[in-house]
């Protein structure tokens, strides 16, 4: 049913009509740029707070403590990269499978769900460290690499995500 509605909302081409396995594809799409964009947002507004509360008594750290909104805007990258391979994919008529179908919706969920956990992680340890960040330099250095850790979800997904496309 979605296929349809999306096909016939084309100004493009309205003679392709996408089939139920079209759905699923598309179902892929979405799921990859709502969860990892899901995860950006979580991750930027989270460790934000903590950017401003630490920014408060210690402005002259703030660019230190801006990187895990940078590693959070990242994900939201991810998303949209996995979203325009599959929008390519997904193709109309018979040639395309319930199997392409539920691999795209695969793909997507796989990339997006993993970005929205990386999100969740990186706005975490990104206001506990800039918070830390603020009251002792040496942190730095650990609090980076809980990052990187963090990131390193989104990007397994992403990984994945790719193999199922191919």
């Amino acid at each position: 049913m979605l296929g349809i509605i999306i096909a016939q909302a084309s100004p493009q081409d309205k003679t392709k009509n996408f089939g139920p396995a079209g759905c699923y594809g598309f179902l892929g799409v979405a799921a990859a740029l709502i969860f990892a964009n899901l995860g950006a947002a979580y991750g930027t507004a989270k460790a934000g707070v903590g950017i401003a509360t630490m920014g408060v008594l210690k402005p002259d750290k703030i660019i230190k403590a801006i990187i895990p909104v940078i590693m959070a805007g990242i994900l939201g990258i991810y998303g949209l990269i996995v979203a325009v391979i599959l929008v390519q994919k997904v193709d109309s008529g018979d040639s395309y499978s319930y199997k392409q179908g539920f691999s795209h919706l695969a793909s997507g969920l796989c990339c997006g769900i993993s970005s929205w956990a990386a999100g969740i992680a990186i706005g975490i340890a990104g206001d506990a460290g800039a918070r830390a960040l603020g009251q002792q330099d040496k942190l730095f250095v650990g609090m980076m690499l809980i990052l990187i850790f963090a990131e390193a979800l989104g990007l397994y997904g992403l990984i994945v995500s790719l193999i199922l496309i191919s």
